[in-house]
């Protein structure tokens, strides 16, 4: 199933989108209790699509693929790098980026998204699984330069608009060989596999439930493969993986 959140006639709501693409059957309230239709159905053409989940916290990780740590001058670490992108950077599907007037250089990050379906605390890796709703795209948009420059994560990666996520939740996908991929202007500049991430899905739900408590509607994002680069204003950049669908967003001055 394929869960969307959007925007019609001024009011969210969530929906499911049917096997043809077209048509939204709207749903109760979040996904996260079952699914309980309303009996109202939507033209997706009609409606405005929204970030598909209302994080409380959006956990990111780091060099989780080795091509891409390489490229970093980094190694993988023993354990995975968490941090934390502020939920105030959400953006949704068509959103646009704010290239903000600090940064000299910002860069795209494609990378596969976790969406926790159900609170979790201490689930171990067999049982990580249980805990998901689904899987999308996100775009850990990044201003490297205040990044280096800092030396922490925080500011570089919470400008707001920094966290374009959607189109939608896939609830029936195996997320451990999917092709994820980024294309700015149509030009692939990404392509990776979630096969070659250093931490799987399962293993990073374990770990970060030790760490801290997990919302329904939380997310993770998951690293991004090798590839990495800078955008410029005008840019539209799209965040591509593989049994989920594709995620646009235009990059504006601020």
């Amino acid at each position: 199933m394929r869960i969307v959140r959007f925007e019609e006639s001024g009011r969210n709501a969530y929906g499911a989108l049917g096997d043809d693409g077209e048509e939204i059957r709207e749903i109760h309230g979040p996904p996260f209790s079952g699914i309980r239709f309303t009996g109202s159905r939507f033209q997706l053409s009609a409606v405005r699509l929204l970030a598909p989940a209302l994080p409380s916290k959006i956990v990111a990780v780091g060099l989780n693929y080795k091509d891409h740590a390489s490229e970093m001058g980094k190694k993988i670490p023993e354990e995975p790098l968490i941090f934390i992108k502020s939920p105030s950077a959400l953006n949704h599907p068509g959103g646009d980026v704010v290239y903000p007037r600090s940064s000299q250089r910002v860069d795209y990050e494609a990378e596969l998204a976790v969406v926790i379906g159900r609170t979790a605390k201490d689930v171990g890796e067999r049982d990580a699984k249980s805990v998901i709703l689904g899987y999308t795209c996100i775009n850990d948009v990044t201003a490297r330069d205040l990044q280096v420059k800092d030396g922490l994560f925080a500011r570089a990666k919470g400008f707001d608009t920094f966290a374009p996520l959607g189109p939608w939740i896939e609830t029936e996908i195996d997320p451990t060989a999917l092709r994820v991929r980024c294309l700015v202007n149509g030009e692939t500049k990404q392509d990776g596999n979630t096969k070659e991430m250093a931490a799987s899905v399962y293993r990073l739900v374990e770990f970060v439930s030790h760490v801290m408590t997990l919302f329904p509607g939380d997310v993770i994002a998951t690293g991004t493969p090798p590839g990495v680069g800078p955008v410029k204003v005008g840019d539209v950049m799209t965040v591509d993986v593989e049994g989920i669908g594709a995620l646009t967003n235009r990059v504006v001055a601020q």
